[in-house]
């Protein structure tokens, strides 16, 4: 059997917790302070794995597609992919979860959403005087980027910076 067909077909499963659900315009991190309102409502479920640290120093994020659910609700998900993103001189991945495999559209529908969102987080970032370029490097393996991550320390008191 093809490894790459495998993986497709077992992708990990992983523990979302839902900060941000579908259609709303509260950008907020995992440690529910708002960052920001947006001016467009969010097209996705957005949150994080709260047993990984993402590249940025906070918790892993991930994206949850299909009906909208409720803040700080838990669900346990595949993830098929990730979205890689570049902000500050730092990388972090994003984990698209679903119920079942994202079609073609779907998948871009996401890049073209993260690709948008780095162009608007690149403008908020320079508003806020803060450096370093915002880019979207595109769709990736969701095993690369839980790999990347690291698993939570037990004193963790949340992340070093700012956003």
């Amino acid at each position: 059997m093809d490894y790459h067909r495998s993986i497709a077909n077992h992708p990990p499963s992983v523990q979302v917790v839902i900060e941000i659900p579908r259609g709303s315009f509260l950008k907020r991190g995992s440690n529910g302070h708002l960052d920001f309102v947006s001016p467009l409502p969010c097209p996705f479920n957005y949150g994080s794995v709260p047993t990984h640290i993402g590249g940025e120093g906070d918790l892993l994020d991930a994206v949850v597609l299909g009906p909208t659910l409720t803040r700080g609700q838990s669900i346990t998900l595949p993830a098929w992919g990730a979205i890689g993103l570049h902000e500050r001189f730092m990388y972090d991945d994003k984990l698209i979860c679903s119920a079942s495999a994202p079609t073609l559209w779907q998948r871009r529908r996401v890049v073209w959403f993260f690709h948008f969102y780095a162009r608007c987080k690149g403008i908020l970032n320079l508003l806020r005087r803060q450096q370093g370029k915002s880019l979207c490097t595109g769709w990736s393996n969701a095993q690369a980027a839980i790999a990347r991550a690291k698993p939570i320390p037990e004193r963790w008191t949340g992340p070093e910076i700012s956003f």
